[in-house]
Parts: structure tokens; sequence; C-alpha cells
């Protein structure tokens, strides 16, 4: 047996043969064609039928993966309608007298490599689309029709890439899993692999001699194993179908309510890094988002990211959760999460150092931009903005200055934005212990388990050395948890858990007890939760 590791995009298993799907784009000659005008028409009935298809493409992919996921072939045909791309390729025929087919070849080749230099990992993903709209253009020109490859059977479908035309096209039923030796979480195909369900793996460096090898993909654990024994064999059989009968039960939870058996409802959203994420939150009937970590807009990037692309991606994700809530953490960054764009000196203890809101703070333009694109973004949903790190009452009033700044500039540009909801992160010992005075500055806490337990046991936790010591359930953590829940209420306020400390089942109970109002968790849990909490006999 060969094991080969990849990166999970969709979890699951998969058993059955491969098939490795073949690359179909053939090579494009230049010609010479000495009628500039005929090639331009030539163009441009091949334009039309490649809209034509691409319309037919959406309405199987609003089916198929949901409304959101179709969006992806609209902005294929807006590329087609009008704008450089297309503009490129008559430009080309015009200037150099070559065929339709080379013209498009080119102009595609040239802005998927431009693409590709981006710094921004899902601008980077935007080639893929490129060369999408490349080759059906090129294939309309040709003649040639649609997807040659074959499938006959159920299959483990192997792939250098997958196009989202190649992947929509595909019958669902007769594909058990991707198997990809490129792409990434941001890619298309990744996104229509986790709406459909099918368990996916990226980045897996298979050869194509794997052609009609039985093989197992375990997208839980990012591996692929190829040619397993029989025992193997029956081991993952049984991991497989025991798997299948949990998610049968789980899913019989989608569509009601989170409730306790003494009828106390329970808000259950889910902690989501990018805009990619909420595909996760709707397939596992998330009711809401309560933790939007916006700081994946600024890792890795040397430049800011501008205020109007901000507003793009909430807006994105407001307009996808429909009425459902969506909190967006103002960015976090500092101690184990840092940003090229935002240098910052090294500090001997970065957890108690320059982070969260302070960063923010000390970086009011950068600041205001952020909450100018929320704010904007609040006009397509039910948004609300949290302050990470809070200690005292004077950041809050440091805030709301900076607030008022963003809206009055909004106004004067003439800008729509909408009033928010704001909350802070309790996740310092300061804030919990004066969360009295807090809860009468905010409309909401949310208690972030994760820093609130470092820093109240006064240890890392990172710092592996520490393991035996650091203890989540930590009854002084608890007694923390419980006064922050009780001032929020004697306030008016709710307040929820969005740590690690929400998902672990041996605390929920206690929390509902507690009186907690949110529990906001990795979608993966929301289910689980769902089915633990109607349980409870609520006292």
């Amino acid at each position: 047996m060969k094991i080969l590791e990849g990166k999970s995009v969709f979890p699951g298993i998969a058993i059955g043969k491969i098939q490795v799907w073949m690359e179909e784009w053939d090579q494009v000659k230049r010609v010479h064609v000495p009628d500039r005008n005929q090639e331009l028409r030539r163009l441009d009935e091949a334009k039309e039928k490649a809209i034509v298809e691409l319309k037919e493409l959406h309405q199987k992919a609003e089916i198929e993966a949901g409304s959101s996921e179709a969006e992806i072939f609209e902005v294929h045909q807006m590329m087609l309608n009008e704008g450089e791309y297309i503009e490129a390729i008559r430009n080309r025929i015009r200037t150099e007298s070559v065929n339709a087919e080379y013209a498009a070849t080119a102009a595609g080749e040239y802005f998927a490599d431009m693409f590709r230099k981006m710094d921004n990992e899902y601008m980077k993903e935007r080639a893929a689309d490129i060369l999408d709209i490349t080759k059906r253009l090129v294939r309309v020109l040709s003649g040639e029709k649609q997807n040659r490859n074959i499938i006959q059977e159920p299959v483990i479908l192997a792939a250098q890439n997958l196009s989202p035309s190649d992947t929509i096209l595909l019958d669902k039923s007769m594909i058990l899993a991707f198997v990809l030796k490129k792409g990434s979480v941001n890619s298309h195909t990744a996104i229509l692999a986790r709406a459909m369900n099918i368990p996916a793996l990226i980045q897996v460096p298979f050869s194509d001699d794997v052609e009609g090898s039985m093989a197992i993909v375990d997208g839980d654990k990012g591996k692929l194993f190829l040619n397993p024994d029989q025992d193997f064999l029956e081991k993952y059989t049984k991991e497989q179908n025991a798997e299948q009968e949990k998610q049968k039960i789980l899913n019989q939870l989608k569509g009601k309510e989170t409730v306790t058996k003494g009828g106390r409802r329970i808000e259950l959203l889910a902690n989501i890094g990018s805009g990619e994420d909420v595909d996760a939150v709707l397939e596992n009937d998330g009711e809401g988002i309560g933790l939007f970590r916006s700081e994946f807009l600024y890792l890795g990037k040397e430049q800011l990211p501008s205020e109007e692309e901000q507003f793009q991606i909430y807006k994105d994700v407001a307009k996808r959760m429909g009425d459902k809530k969506v909190i967006i953490r103002t960015l976090d960054l500092g101690a184990d999460k840092q940003a090229p764009c935002f240098p910052m000196e090294k500090e001997e203890n970065p957890a108690m150092g320059c982070r969260g809101i302070r960063l923010c703070l000390e970086h009011p333009k950068a600041f205001k931009s952020q909450l100018k694109a929320i704010l904007r973004a609040g006009m397509y949903g039910n948004l609300s903005i949290m302050y990470p790190m809070i200690t005292s009452i004077g950041e809050l009033g440091k805030i709301g200055e900076i607030l008022q700044i963003a809206k009055q500039e909004l106004q004067e540009e003439g800008k729509q934005y909408k009033d928010l909801e704001q909350g802070i992160m309790v996740e310092t010992p300061a804030a919990a212990m004066i969360s009295d005075l807090l809860a009468k500055k905010v409309d909401f806490f949310s208690i972030g388990t994760n820093d609130l337990t470092q820093y109240t046991l006064a240890m890392d936790r990172q710092n592996e050395k520490l393991e035996s010591f650091y203890e989540p359930g930590h009854e002084a953590v608890l007694r923390l948890i419980r006064m922050v829940i009780e001032n929020a209420h004697k306030a008016g306020i709710w307040a929820g858990i969005c740590g690690e400390l929400g998902a672990d089942t041996r605390f929920t109970e206690e929390f509902v007890k507690m009186g907690i109002d949110e529990l906001s968790v990795s979608p993966s849990r929301i289910l689980p939760l769902r089915r633990l909490i109607r349980s409870i006999d609520e006292i």
C-alpha cells in the first residue's frame, strides 16, 4: 500500500477505483488570417454560444450547489461580455491578423499569469477562471463538443486541476471524491466540492499510473491510500459506514431549534476564518456567524487591504447569510498572528503586547477603513461589530470617536451605511472583572475562552511543555464566565462564548445552566452540539 498526503478541502471517507481526468487543452496554432473583420465576427459568434452554455451551467449549479456557488458562472458571463479580457482578444486579432483561437489563448495566458503573480491568495485563484473561460471559447471556436471525459461508474476522480465548468458538469452520482494535484482551499472547485458534500483533497502528488487503482480517500486526515490490502479496506469500510450512520442522525437535526428540554433556546453559531467558510456554515445549518475573523484579509499581505476590498468581502458574506446574524471581529493581529502590512517590533512577550484593539488604536487610519467597510456592508445583511482584547472603558471611548469619524466620512462621500450592534470580546481577566461596567456601553459580550484561560492561568496555551498544567475548565475560568454572563443579563444584553471551550461537550450543560445565550463553534461542531443541548434537562 502507498500513502500520499495532501490537504483536505472537504472531510469524509471515499472508497473506490481511481479515474484520471484527462486535460482537455489542445495545442492552438497561430494562423495568419486575411480578413480580420471576419475573424472578429467568428469571435462574437463563439462568445454568444459560450454565454448560452454558461447560462445553462448557471442553472445546473443553482440546483446542485446553490445560488451562491452558481454566481461563478455569472462572473464568467460578465468577463466574456465586456472588460479587458475580451477586448485584449479583439485587439490581438486587429493588430496581428491572427486567428481567434490563438488570440484567445494568448490573452488567456497573459491574464492568468497576471493573476498568479498577485499577493492575494483569493485573487491568485482567479487565474483558473480566466483559463476556464479561455478553454470554453477556444473549444466553441474549434467546433468541439463539451467534456470528452466519460465516467461510466462511481469513481474517485483524480486530476491535475479541475475548472469550475468541469466540476459542475460532472454527474455528482458518479463522483466518490476529488483528488487534485494542484488547487487551493480558495479555488472555485474547492468551494463547489464543499457545496456538493464530496470528500476532496488538493495538492496530492500522485502519478498518472494510478488509473484504475483501488484507493481510499480520507478527507479528515488529508490522505490518499493506494492499493490497500483487504484488512485495511475492511477497517475503513466499517469507519465509512459508521460515519454515514452518524451523519444521517445528525442531518435530521437540520432545521430544528437548538432548545433544551426545558424550552430554553440557545443560539448556535459558527466561527469562520474567511468568506469561503460560509459554505460549511450553511451546510451544517449554522444559525449565523458568531465570529468572523477578519485578519485573514491582512495575513501574508505586503499592503493593507483597501476599504473597497474589505467591503466586497463583508458584503458577500452578509448577502449569503441572509437574515442570519454575522458578527465581524475587527482586526486581531499580534501575538501568534503577524502580517507584513502591519510591521510590528519584536516583543519579549507578544501575547501581552500590542495586539487586538491596541494595535487598531495605534493605527487609527487602518482601523477607520475597516469600520467604514463593515458599516457599508451592513446594508446587505444582519451584521454586528465586535472588538477584541478590550480591557477598559477608555478603550471603548476611543473606539467610539473613530467610529463617529468613519460615519461622518461615509456621509460626506455619499456612501450608504447602517448603524450596527457593537459588542466586545471578553478575553482578559480585566474585562471580566469590570464586565458590569462594560455591559452598560455595548450591545453584547462574546467570551473568548482561549485567551481568557491563558491570561487567567498565566500560561502560554501554545507552550507544549505546559500541556500537563494547562486546564481549560479551571474553576477560576468558569467563575469568570459565570460572572460575565450574570453582569450581561443584569444590563439587559446577551452573552455568548466563541472560544474552544464553547465546543467542549464536557461543559455544555454547565454553560447552559449558567444562562449562556449563544455558542459559536467551528461549523462541524454545530449539529453534535445541537443534539446535546436538546437532550439537556435544564434546572
